[in-house]
């Protein structure tokens, strides 16, 4: 983001083309029950099975299908960007503009807005009016009809009409044995089922979809059963295993109202109640932490060490709450277990945010002498090392985290503490301490992120200290190969092209460095497969959060299902969704060579929209324009309605202070801060304060990026730890993990975006040559055809 910090990090629609930009849609939740990912991921798989062999109908009834949803798709292509702008806002005027467009058209086009407004309705939990959407939907057009039944029952039943939800429920599957929603329906209808006093029935509905039993909805209606039939009991023990089994689900915290309402929470026992608070605290939900750890800490009939143990767990909490006094947590007790340990780790914390060295130090002798195997320790070591490298006692944070990876040698953090003990006595001139610990972090640490770092600066020392090209060359070539893109992997290039040719040398410890494997991806797709085209119309009804599982329903997708999603969206010019969908699919791309994934995935993660404006403006600028584009991936991965919780805004997340004066730059006088989304100006003024940053200095890229990810003052006051060998080493030396990955990551994707075009390039020439040779192989010499009489 320009000059900030950041911790964390328009054509007409046409079938199955590119569009104008459509921000990604959140999943939208209603009050009846929420579509919830936990609800789904236990028992995906088994779904899609389940699915699959209920699947009916001949190739050519399919074939039959796919034309008539086609045919429902290019009638409501003019609805999408209305019904994606309420399915996002659900503003009175989107609302507005979506009904009219319902009343001023008869049959598919109709249809899907109907069911657009009953999918938003239903989001706001306005029940009557998605009920009656739904209905219109329905007899307006029958191409989604399953979504209008299925998504009609629920609102019918959240509107307490279950009489008329459960007369749509009843025969869902007969009705449409395909649809991604007949493994929902049985959880459904049983809710429905109770709703209208017939506990048999529901338990009969969830029995008859067994496979569905390990998932929460399904537990958490089953136990509403054993409820309303008088086994207590029995529903007490399987809320109990929602709650504590989806702790964070919707299903996990109605499980646990219910426990209230039966009186039976005070059943749960400490463990169970711990488990609770653990999950909160690991889920980042301090506040719930919190209050669940005080409530243990107050309880009868726990054991002092229990007290101690959930009171300081409470402290943990309210120290990430930023609201721990120095105070409260000298007053915790002082004890010689585990308790004491992480006790003694927070009144270092404090320390540390206070500034007060002799405290911290203090806190850490008193950790090493009285719980020398605590993890508590290791934490406080790790944290004591980032503290004196932000302060620039580099021998003191290398002591700290040369401790943590002695001590602590399996440790989370130890790859990380003995990567930066290496570097930091590297960059003190301690080259034979640093020697050792790089070669020791190649052998003891192979996977860790830090070591494509200690195989590129290993092989440094190796050229520059020990004068030993061949073993150089061995490292250089070893990441070359098993991490082709990495921002090192360049840079190894260069050194190997500096070194000439050196003698090979073969080193058995660097054979086990190699590229992850490339699963099967498949370019192509059967592009008339009914759910694939149903899901481009449910796109322009808004209803994108069906999209995957839509998709994932057509047989055989296992291998082609995230590139056809990702080009779905991406051909509503949806770039940013397009490419989170593929860089989930493939972590392992930034290591993988080019030619072993197909193109169609390289185009979608290493996008080009707005291309003619990045081109024309970097020009201008004089910057390249795989840079700008790469820093533009990195910003906002090309959402151009990208707002920062640091308040960035746009393509190049530029801060209100910026865009405003390089607009005043650009001789464009005022602009309100909202202009900033618009793509075409956030380019221009980006660009242009880019290449202010470039001047600024030196032109040196690394420099400039550290600086729009950080603010020039860090860059200028991180230039003057110098010096530095070459810009490797202060890329290397950069204290913020995210600003020296951020640099690290542009520098290499604007190598990736010219790799992939000249890949590209390649490819057309060789299919137009293979094209030519088949083409001169029909015809004979006198032109006609050889393979005729």
């Amino acid at each position: 983001m320009a000059g900030c910090l950041i911790l964390a990090t328009g054509e007409p629609a046409r079938p199955f083309g590119n569009t104008q930009t459509a921000t990604a849609k959140k999943k939208h939740h209603t009050a009846v029950k929420p579509k919830t990912v936990s609800s789904k991921t236990s028992a995906s798989k088994k779904t899609v099975k389940a699915r699959t062999r209920r699947r009916r109908g001949s190739r050519a009834a399919r074939a039959r299908e796919a034309a008539k949803l086609r045919v429902a798709f290019v009638a409501s292509t003019e609805l999408r960007p209305m019904a994606q702008q309420l399915a996002a806002t659900r503003t009175a005027a989107a609302y507005a503009g979506v009904t009219a467009f319902a009343h001023s058209h008869t049959g598919e086009k109709a249809a899907a807005a109907y069911l657009a407004l009953g999918h938003a309705y239903l989001a706001d939990n306005h029940y009557d009016e998605a009920a009656q959407n739904f209905r219109m939907a329905k007899a307006a057009g029958d191409s989604l009809a399953d979504y209008d039944d299925y998504l009609g029952a629920k609102a019918l039943h959240g509107a307490g009409n279950d009489a008329a939800a459960e007369a749509l429920l009843k025969g869902f599957a007969d009705r449409y044995p395909d649809s991604i929603f007949v493994d929902d329906t049985p959880e459904l209808e049983a809710q429905v089922l109770l709703g209208v006093k017939d506990p048999a029935g529901a338990r009969k509905a969830l029995l008859a979809a067994p496979e569905s039993s390990d998932r929460p909805g399904y537990q958490l209606v089953l136990a509403e059963i054993d409820q309303t039939q008088g086994q207590t009991d029995e529903a007490v023990k399987v809320y109990k295993n929602v709650l504590l089994s989806w702790p964070l689900s919707y299903e996990g915290q109605t499980a646990r109202a219910k426990l209230t309402q039966l009186g039976m929470e005070s059943t749960l026992t400490v463990a169970e109640l711990r488990s609770l608070g653990d999950a909160y605290y690991k889920a980042g939900k301090y506040d719930e932490a919190s209050d669940q750890y005080h409530a243990l800490a107050r309880s009868f009939g726990i054991s002092a060490e229990q007290r101690n143990e959930f009171a300081v767990a409470a402290a943990a909490c309210d120290l990430k709450l930023k609201k721990l006094t120095r105070e409260e947590a000298e007053a915790l007790p002082q004890t010689n277990d585990e308790n004491g340990a992480r006790r003694l780790y927070l009144l270092m914390e404090l320390a540390r945010n206070r500034d007060d060295e002799t405290a911290q130090q203090s806190y850490v002798d008193m950790l090493t002498t009285s719980f020398p195997h605590s993890q508590w320790l290791a934490e406080a070591l790790f944290s004591s090392g980032n503290m004196y490298l932000l302060k620039k006692d580099y021998p003191q944070a290398v002591k700290y985290y040369s401790d943590l990876a002695e001590q602590f040698p399996d440790n989370s953090n130890a790859a990380a503490a003995h990567w930066r003990a290496g570097w930091w006595s590297y960059r003190q001139g301690l080259y034979p301490q640093a020697e050792k610990i790089f070669t020791d972090q190649i052998r003891l640490y192979p996977s860790a992120k830090e070591t494509v770092s200690a195989l590129y600066w290993r092989a440094r020392m190796y050229e520059e200290q020990d004068h030993q090209p061949g073993l150089a060359a061995a490292h250089y070539r070893t990441i070359v190969k098993a991490y082709s893109h990495y921002f090192y992997a360049n840079m190894a290039s260069m050194r190997l092209t500096a070194l000439g040719d050196p003698t090979p040398v073969s080193i058995p410890a660097l054979d086990k460095f190699a590229a992850q494997p490339v699963p099967r991806l498949d370019a192509t797709f059967p592009a008339d497969d009914p759910h694939l085209v149903k899901a481009h119309l449910l796109v322009n009804a808004g209803l994108t959060e069906y999209v995957p599982e839509e998709i994932a329903a057509a047989p055989g997708s296992e291998s082609w299902s995230k590139i056809a999603e990702a080009q779905l969206y991406a051909s509503y010019g949806d770039a940013f969704h397009a490419m989170r969908v593929l860089k989930r699919a493939l972590p392992y791309a930034s290591s993988a060579p080019i030619q072993s994934i197909p193109l169609a995935y390289w185009r979608i993660l290493f996008p080009q929209p707005y291309w003619d404006t990045i081109q024309a403006e970097s020009a201008k600028n004089g910057l390249d324009p795989y840079f700008v584009a790469s820093l533009i991936r990195q910003e906002s991965e090309f959402n151009p309605s990208a707002i920062s919780h640091a308040n960035a805004y746009g393509l190049m997340q530029l801060l209100p202070s910026v865009g405003k004066q390089m607009a005043r730059e650009e001789g464009l006088g005022s602009i309100e801060t909202r202009q900033l989304l618009d793509p075409v100006l956030n380019i221009r003024l980006g660009t242009r304060y880019l290449r202010e940053t470039m001047e600024h200095f030196g032109r040196v890229p690394e420099y400039a990026l550290a600086a729009y990810n950080a603010g020039e003052n860090r860059v200028t006051d991180w230039q003057a730890a110098g010096p530095y060998t070459g810009i490797d080493e202060f890329v290397e030396s950069i204290p913020f993990s995210e600003t020296r990955e951020y640099v690290e990551a542009i520098v290499r994707n604007q190598e990736m975006y010219r790799d992939i075009d000249r890949f590209a390039k390649v490819a057309n020439t060789t299919q137009r040559a293979e094209a030519t040779t088949a083409s001169a192989g029909i015809r004979g010499i006198d032109g006609r055809d050889s393979q005729r009489p």
